[in-house]
C-alpha cells in the first residue's frame, strides 16, 4: 500500500473509488488504481458491478491470486492476457492459460518468467509457431 502525507496506509475502498481512480487524468490518480490494496471484496464488486474494468483489476500490483485465478477464466481475452502478463501470477495459473484459445495469451505464457518447463512443454507443440520457438529457446530444445 501506499504512504499518505500523515504516514498511513493508504487503502482503495470501494468499487466506486477504484472506477474513479482508474478513470481519473491526474497521474497521482491514476497510479494508485495500479498500486493500492483494496479488499477481496471490492475486487469482487468492481468485477461484478464494472465489467469494463476488469482488465484494469488484473493490472492492480497488490491484485489477490484468487482474483487472478477467476480473471484466467474471463471471457474476454485481454483480460487473460493482462493475467498472463501479471508479475505475481502463479504456475498454477500460468499452466491454465497454457490451453488458452487465443494465441496471444499462450505467447504471453511462454515469455512470462515464471512459466515452469512443465507448463513451457505444455506449449511445445502449439499451433503458433512463434509460441513454439519461444518454448524451445527458454527449453534449450
Amino acid at each position: 500500500m501506499a504512504d499518505t502525507e500523515y504516514g498511513r496506509r493508504a487503502m482503495i475502498g470501494s468499487a466506486e473509488e477504484f472506477v474513479r481512480l482508474r478513470s481519473s487524468s491526474e497521474p497521482v490518480e491514476y497510479r494508485r488504481a495500479a498500486h493500492e490494496e483494496a479488499s477481496l471484496e471490492v475486487w469482487l464488486q468492481v468485477i461484478d458491478e464494472y465489467p469494463d474494468f476488469r482488465r484494469w483489476v488484473a493490472h492492480n500490483k497488490t491484485i489477490p491470486l484468487e482474483v487472478l485465478d477467476l480473471h484466467a477464466g474471463d471471457e474476454d481475452a485481454m483480460v487473460r492476457y493482462t493475467v498472463a502478463s501479471t508479475r505475481k501470477v502463479s504456475d498454477r495459473i500460468l499452466r491454465s492459460l497454457a490451453a488458452d484459445p487465443d494465441e496471444a495469451v499462450r505467447m504471453r505464457v511462454a515469455c512470462h518468467p515464471k512459466a515452469s518447463a512443465v507448463t513451457l512443454r505444455l506449449l511445445q507443440h502449439d499451433s503458433w509457431d512463434e509460441a513454439r520457438k519461444v518454448v524451445r529457446d527458454r527449453l534449450g530444445a
